[in-house]
């Protein structure tokens, strides 16, 4: 097995800078990164519930709410996968913890 490496020449936002822009000022490519995390189970309701299970857990951790932009829901028919595929797209830097170090970060400046 060989391993090619990609160069990509990528902007601060993680996009090719060869990417075409929108043309109109008020269309943009956005700035904020997000994640999908994913919840699979033949039952939708419990994977809604492990999801929803998961989304308090991961606020509480963060100290504010998770920015989730959108929910997914996929359907799986290949044999033996959990049919429902459910997914939470949320911001990459919330997943990071990047709030908490912000709020660590001014407190130690408030000290």
């Amino acid at each position: 097995m060989s391993e090619e490496t990609i160069r990509l020449e990528l902007d601060d936002y993680g996009v090719s800078v060869d990417l075409p822009q929108p043309p109109n000022p008020n269309d943009q490519v956005q700035g904020v990164p997000y994640r999908p995390v994913e919840f699979r189970d033949d039952d939708l309701a419990a994977a809604l519930e492990r999801s929803a299970r998961w989304l308090r857990e991961a606020q509480d951790w963060l100290g504010e709410p998770v920015d989730v932009i959108a929910v997914h829901l996929d359907y799986d028919d290949r044999d033996g996968a959990p049919y429902y595929d459910l997914k939470l797209l949320c911001n990459e830097e919330d997943l990071a913890g990047a709030p908490i170090a912000l709020r660590r970060l001014r407190s130690g400046a408030a000290s």
